[in-house]
């Protein structure tokens, strides 16, 4: 399966929500401190409901510690300055999807050291700032699963 990485969240609900969607897709979750929040926050609960047991979920220090921990394949990285329509880019089992804090996104110094096609863009109308974190990483969990071809999960049409 393929890895979720927050960089730094701040908003508790959007990580709770995060953590629910990996708990029900089997994708791991990698959250890189600091955090705009305590894992025990009451709001990071309430959006993860009871899922929280079922999420695979490392916490890490700081961005190199990931990498060296956890070792990606190939990361990519989202965010609005990104090069690449996320349409375009086939996905692999071992891949990790990167996301910035709500408030400012990735650093340059991460965008910048990944190769322009694998940092990654949803489209948005112009002038447009930026979607919910939430939301973003649940189109690229659900578009990188698909081209898997949702292995692992129950089908209804099967």
């Amino acid at each position: 399966m393929l890895d979720v990485v927050l960089y730094q969240p701040e908003i508790p609900p959007n990580t709770g929500n995060i953590i629910r969607l990996c708990a029900n897709t089997g994708f791991k979750l990698h959250l890189i401190k600091p955090l705009g929040f305590n894992l025990d926050d009451q709001r990071l609960k309430r959006a993860g409901l009871d899922y929280h047991e079922y999420a695979h979920i490392t916490l890490y220090n700081c961005y190199s510690d990931y990498l060296t921990q956890a070792r990606p394949k190939r990361l990519f990285a989202l965010s609005t300055k990104g090069h690449a329509c996320y349409t375009k880019t086939i996905f692999q089992k071992g891949d990790a999807m990167m996301f910035g804090p709500e408030t400012r996104g990735l650093p340059d110094s991460i965008r910048n050291s990944l190769p322009d096609e694998q940092v990654l863009k949803l489209p948005m109308l112009p002038n447009s700032r930026s979607l919910n974190l939430s939301n973003t990483v649940a189109i690229m969990v659900y578009e990188s699963w698909r081209q898997l071809l949702f292995e692992g999960a129950m089908l209804s049409d099967e």
